[in-house]
């Protein structure tokens, strides 16, 4: 089967979050299965053209002018990328804007010239595709232009977090082109404005979102983010498909970042790894107690305010308060959020923060940590929660989106961690609580983390869900 990923950003050339890492690992699980996969991104300016080769160069129709694109193709493991150069992308500084926090005012030209382009390519090229498959909002447009430019594919929608959906003013379309498909004009302040996400909703063939229980929320009208009359609508025609990770980047067993490799035979690594950890984060004296790690977006979507925020003390304070556990955590995000976590840290020493982000250092955290806490108002799947599970490393979750389907509350016999309901600071503390509780019991503690790192958590099994879909479709 021949399969062209549309995306925005993909491992690894362009990354700001977890999307690059399944579109990346999904379309070599798919490769590895015996299909034909190409990848369709924009070539950004920080991506090294070492290896890459021009292909072919077409015009891309904007309003009032042709604009010229230039495809370029490098193979890697078997997979296909294919760069679209255009100043919208190889002149900028970023993927949406110069940084995570500003996004780029001209986003809407930017991935409307994208998803045109993404069609042109199809149109130009002897490459027959079956299935298109577009991943968020900046390719909400594609199944609209595969029609109108006369490309013959069946085409797959992806969610991957509904609360971001490309809406822009009008204008903004209208000046960069003639032709807005009407399915744009939908969703909340549909008078007002256009809505990207909700023009892949209504055109493509089908609907995909990350995880089962994700998919049942956004259905309803508290989590639909607007659109849940259009997901009510579609109900036949979607499918919730749980998100896999790579196993050749995170397993402690091959971990390069590691000080020292382990397994679910061999757990003596984990120690030497918190050992590291605490000597990396300056912590000193918590050897033997319970290690609480975060990696996250400092955001409202991540149970920050109830975190950090509501309450005083705070939930984290009063974790902290007994100096009988240690916390961790790498993130960057709101300053308000940034602030709060340097006022605690000055108060005390069994917090450290390091506002980053770093790839080898998450590594190391998920090694090191004895628990991963990851209170997220909502989910659509999260990787984390799957990452720490891998690591031996028991994570401490809300019951919403992925993290309900894949974490086990270890009130039953085959669990994997903590799971909490409601989502307050009342109930968070308690989680903390119950998992400070745990530790104490190190024959539980070791059968829990070999328990969670035995969970198959690789991406072929969700391959093989989309492959389903692509069948069904054609």
């Amino acid at each position: 089967m021949k399969i062209l990923m549309a995306t925005s950003e993909t491992v690894p050339f362009s990354k700001s979050g977890g999307l690059a890492d399944v579109v990346g690992a999904l379309s070599a699980t798919l490769t590895e299965m015996g299909n034909e996969v190409r990848i369709f991104m924009p070539m950004y300016s920080f991506i090294e053209k070492e290896g890459w080769h021009k292909s072919l160069s077409f015009l891309i129709p904007m309003l009032g002018t042709n604009e010229r694109a230039e495809i370029y193709e490098k193979e890697v493991n078997g997979v296909v990328y294919v760069g679209l150069s255009h100043p919208y992308f190889s002149k900028r500084l970023g993927i949406y804007g110069d940084t995570s926090f500003q996004p780029y005012p001209d986003n809407c030209p930017r991935f409307l010239c994208f998803a045109k382009a993404t069609a042109l390519y199809l149109a130009a090229t002897d490459w027959k595709v079956d299935i298109v498959h577009c991943h968020d909002w900046t390719t909400g447009l594609i199944p609209y232009y595969l029609n109108y430019f006369k490309v013959e594919a069946k085409t797959v929608f992806t969610i991957h977090n509904l609360a971001y959906q490309g809406v822009f003013p009008p204008f903004d379309a209208i000046i960069s082109s003639s032709r807005i498909p009407k399915s744009a004009l939908r969703g909340p302040k549909a008078h007002e404005n256009i809505n990207m996400m909700a023009a892949g909703l209504l055109d493509c063939d089908f609907i995909t979102t990350v995880s089962p229980t994700y998919m049942e929320e956004i259905r309803e009208s508290g989590m639909g983010c607007g659109l849940d009359d259009i997901l009510k609508d579609r109900k036949d025609d979607s499918k919730g498909i749980i998100n896999g990770i790579d196993y050749n980047e995170w397993n402690p067993e091959t971990d390069k970042d590691l000080i020292s490799n382990y397994s679910v035979s061999d757990l003596s690594g984990k120690e030497e790894c918190k050992k590291e950890l605490l000597e990396e984060f300056k912590i000193k004296g918590y050897d033997d107690k319970p290690l609480f790690a975060i990696i996250s977006r400092l955001a409202d979507q991540k149970g920050f305010d109830e975190l950090l925020l509501e309450g005083e003390p705070c939930a984290l304070e009063r974790i902290l308060q007994n100096h009988d556990s240690a916390v961790v955590l790498i993130g960057t995000g709101d300053s308000k959020y940034v602030t709060k976590l340097s006022l605690l840290m000055s108060k005390y020493n069994n917090l450290s923060v390091k506002i980053t982000f770093s790839t080898p250092l998450s590594h190391k955290t998920e090694a090191g940590a004895d628990f991963f806490l990851m209170p997220s108002r909502f989910e659509p799947c999260g990787l984390n929660q799957l990452y720490s599970m891998k690591y031996g490393t028991l994570p401490i979750v809300n019951m919403t989106g992925g993290l309900k389907d894949t974490v086990v509350d270890l009130e039953n016999k085959e669990g994997t961690g903590f799971v909490l309901s409601p989502l307050n600071p009342e109930n968070i503390v308690k989680a903390v609580e119950r998992a400070k509780e745990f530790y104490k019991d190190k024959e539980s503690l070791t059968e829990a983390r070999k328990r969670a790192m035995k969970v198959d958590s690789s991406w072929k099994k969700s391959a093989e869900e989309y492959m389903e879909v692509y069948t069904s479709l054609l």
